[in-house]
């Protein structure tokens, strides 16, 4: 069985030296996370191998060897290259999620090679996969990819994860084509963010931007159930915490030591980038040694910064920004034999990071956002029994998990400076209390334990659509149906109304039927074998309006509580009185929330808010529920949480109650019904088991089959009409 992981960049990078190719593993915590996963699965990657050859001859000798370690090259050309990665991704793309919007520019070009570099990734997939694959589609520069999959390979497994901050609705669907972004991450059945807050953003934006309804975590999507969750990555922790012990990193430790003379050492770790908040700390360690003089001489901050889009405009000022102010803090504050900040613009092989990790007294991780923040977990690693602080910015997502760190507003340089105070004056025996703590975290939450639990929820949602498939109308099924059909003498056939025989309209009054849906019940009704009901919770009034003129269609209202058959309308309650104290609640979350309004019929009364915002509405109609329910329950009334409704009405019938009345009129040798609602699910539950009961929408344990979309319906219709 193979994964095959597609990520923007392989684990391995490719340069060219004197005409030979140089392989080298690639720095970045996705890269290292992803390479140390413990699997069952045979690992393959699909990524760019950071170079773009011109020559054939050269893709293919880098093709050969890349091969041998299960990875796939896309190669890109230059101009591609630089419109899809370092345009689209890094300069429209990352500035949003970073939450840096005025620094987001989009422009057309570079949209357009954003979705052919998509595609292109798209193909070299469809080149790998085989009836046993599972992809995994990795981070923001790939967002259109899981849905051209999905259309290339309908019965793909895909999954996506999303390494990165993801913005509120508000900053998103400002993006040009955001509604195409979100359609593309759709594609996935599973997508998964760091943190809850992000999984939050994209399903807002979802409801919001594409009209999806969420059911917590799920949501359909052309018959497919889509999942989302949190899953805050982790790290090979046995890596970094055994590395300490090796005598390359002994070495390394004593050297710097050293280097550092007996001072108090601050660590920093970054990549090239505005979101790091590296010039805020900065501003902070000059804070803080401008309000303590008594440190002068004894706390170094050894500021590592890893090359990253430096020829990018704003990279470049950013970078001339922080050697300015580097060379300040260090030509205020330098003495004979003590350098405050010790600057190293370069990435450091891995034996040489954990030796500074391990001698950092303090790690001083102060993003203005990140995603998570790896370094801030390699750094607690590291550590192993010697104590040691983490000051951690609120803005990572590894903020929600450790909260044994000193955590900060990374914006408010007097607050940095105030935790390094702190920091440097906490009790060694406070330190590695709290510094044991968070090794606990992360050393039980590691990249394998993520990854497992990625994969754990990624086959529950599979399987959740093989039940989904296993339900849904398929040709034979749709074969047995009709032949049962034409092979009856007597058939009950009951449809629900709206959200079946019509789709749902903003004001419910419009959704009358169409002369097709008409024409169809009434040939249905010409069928001497045929007995037709409309199973609804319309008032009498609605229904006689709109379909009584069909000769031999029976109509039930109100969910049972009236039916008409040939001698015309029978009710099974006279009309109902309403608490006053209940009507007020109505009314009063009615005034509340814009654009949806009460319907009182004689037996129920029902709460629209098709028309309201989805969040607010179901926000609305959970407050309203959880006040209405003490009332309900004294009075014996059922409160029914409907699609985009509310309704309440006695418990003493339904549209179950409706249909066993009519299955006991007569011996019906075929039995069927369909009905999109959880109210409907009431009827399937009362019918025999050899019959035909079918939801529209999502599936239900109580239905034997799905039909997807609404339109099916009609269709259905059609070939019930010509057996």
């Amino acid at each position: 069985m193979k994964l095959i992981i597609v990520a923007n960049r392989l684990p391995i990078k490719v340069s060219e030296n004197n005409g030979k190719l140089e392989f080298e593993t690639s720095e970045g915590g996705l890269a290292t996370g992803l390479n140390s996963l413990d699997t069952i699965y045979e690992k393959h990657w699909i990524g760019w191998p950071g170079v773009c050859p011109k020559d054939k001859t050269t893709k293919k000798n880098i093709t050969m060897e890349m091969v041998k370690m299960k990875m796939h090259p896309v190669f890109l050309s230059s101009s591609q290259y630089h419109d899809y990665y370092e345009g689209y991704s890094n300069s429209t793309l990352w500035p949003l999620c970073h939450y840096f919007y005025g620094y987001s520019a989009f422009q057309r070009n570079q949209w357009q090679a954003y979705k052919e570099v998509n595609q292109i990734f798209c193909n070299k997939v469809m080149e790998q996969v085989d009836d046993d694959s599972i992809v995994w589609v990795q981070d923001y520069q790939l967002m259109l990819l899981p849905n051209l999959l999905r259309e290339k390979c309908p019965n793909l497994r895909i999954a996506y994860f999303h390494h990165i901050p993801f913005p509120s609705f508000e900053l998103f669907s400002v993006m040009p084509n955001s509604s195409e972004l979100l359609k593309g991450l759709l594609g996935a059945e599973f997508i998964a963010f760091h943190t809850l807050d992000y999984m939050r953003h994209f399903t807002k934006s979802v409801e919001r931007i594409l009209g999806f309804e969420f059911k917590l975590n799920e949501v359909m999507v052309d018959g497919r159930a889509v999942w989302v969750d949190a899953l805050p990555m982790g790290i090979n922790y046995e890596l970094y915490s055994q590395a300490p012990s090796t005598e390359a990193v002994k070495d390394s430790v004593y050297k710097l030591k050293e280097q550092f003379g007996g001072n108090k050492v601050i660590i920093s770790v970054d990549r090239l980038d505005y979101s790091k908040g590296i010039v805020h700390r900065l501003v902070g360690f000059e804070t803080f040694l401008d309000q303590h003089p008594e440190y002068h001489g004894k706390v170094s901050l050894g500021m590592i910064i890893v090359p990253s889009r430096d020829k990018v405009i704003k990279y470049a000022e950013m970078k001339k920004h922080i050697d300015e102010k580097i060379g300040n803090i260090n030509g205020k504050f330098s003495k004979v034999g003590w350098t405050p900040v010790n600057y190293f613009y370069h990435s450091f092989k891995f034996n040489d990071l954990v030796a500074m990790y391990k001698v950092a007294d303090i790690a001083l991780i102060s993003p203005l956002r990140d995603g998570m923040n790896l370094v801030a977990k390699e750094y607690i690693a590291a550590k192993q029994d010697s104590p040691g602080v983490l000051i951690l910015s609120k803005m990572a997502g590894a903020s929600i998990e450790l909260t044994d760190a000193i955590l900060i507003n990374p914006n408010d340089t007097d607050e940095i400076a105030l935790a390094i105070q702190q920091a440097l004056e906490m009790p060694e025996i406070e330190q590695k209390r709290r510094m044991k703590r968070l090794q606990e975290r992360v050393s039980k939450y590691d990249v394998n334990r993520w990854a497992s639990d990625f994969f754990k929820e990624w086959k529950e949602v599979i399987d959740r659509n093989l039940q989904i498939n296993n339900k849904t109308l398929t040709k034979e099924g749709l074969a047995e149906l009709f032949n049962r059909y034409s092979n009856s003498n007597k058939r009950l056939l009951v449809f629900d109304y709206d959200g079946t025989l019509v789709g749902f309209h903003n004001n419910p009054k419009d959704a009358y039927p169409t002369q097709e849906v008409k024409s169809l019940l009434t040939t249905l009704c010409q069928d001497d074998k045929n007995s037709v009901v409309i199973n609804s919770g319309r008032d009498c009034n609605t229904l006689d309006s709109w379909l009584g003129d069909i000769k031999g269609l029976k109509l039930a209202a109100e969910h049972g509580a009236y039916y008409k058959d040939n001698e015309g309308w029978h009710k099974k309650s006279g009309t109902q009185k309403w608490d006053p104290k209940l009507l007020e609640i109505m009314r009063k979350f009615t005034c509340k929330t814009v654009n949806s309004h009460i319907e009182v019929k004689e037996t129920a009364i029902v709460w629209h808010y098709r028309e309201v915002v989805n969040e607010m509405g179901q926000f609305r109609a959970r407050q309203m529920m959880r006040e209405l329910i003490p009332i309900c329950s004294a009075q014996n009334f059922q409160i029914i949480n409907g699609n985009k409704v509310v309704e309440i009405k006695p418990n003493q019938y339904s549209k179950g109650t409706e249909i066993r009345r009519l299955i006991d009129e007569d011996n019906f040798d075929f039995i069927f019904a369909i009905g999109d609602d959880t109210t409907d699910e009431d009827m399937f539950r009362e019918m025999p088991y050899d019959s035909f009961s079918i939801k529209v929408g999502n599936t239900c344990d109580d239905a034997r089959y799905t039909l997807t979309r609404q339109k099916d319906v009609i269709n259905l219709l059609y070939g019930l009409c010509v057996r």
